[in-house]
């Protein structure tokens, strides 16, 4: 890119929260204030998990996964999933909370 061109992000835009490495309990917290804090200024809209760099699908992710979307939805917006690896939406499934593996649109 053009350092002269200016990044603008339409409404449209997700925002988007990534997952990284392995998830420890001590992440959730956090992932969940950077969600707020990014949503907090674009209301209405998509909220995206991008987990492409999770490294290990466990309950601790799930977790992650599951606060995310509570948060998402407090604040009136939906959480989709993007690159999430098949465990991850395995597990997702396997306590209940399939829907939260729906896919996020492509960019």
């Amino acid at each position: 890119m053009c350092p002269s061109t200016p990044i603008t992000t339409s409404a449209a835009d997700p925002v988007v929260v990534r997952i990284t490495g392995r998830v420890r309990p001590d992440d959730v917290p956090r992932l969940c204030a950077e969600l707020t804090a990014k949503l907090g200024a674009r209301p209405d809209t998509e909220a995206v998990c991008d987990a492409r760099e999770l490294t290990r699908a466990d309950l601790t992710a799930v977790d992650a996964v599951a606060r995310l979307h509570l948060t998402a939805r407090r604040l009136g917006c939906e959480l989709r999933l993007r690159d999430a690896p098949a465990e991850l939406g395995a597990l997702l499934h396997l306590v209940g909370l399939g829907a939260l593996a729906r896919p996020a649109r492509p960019d």
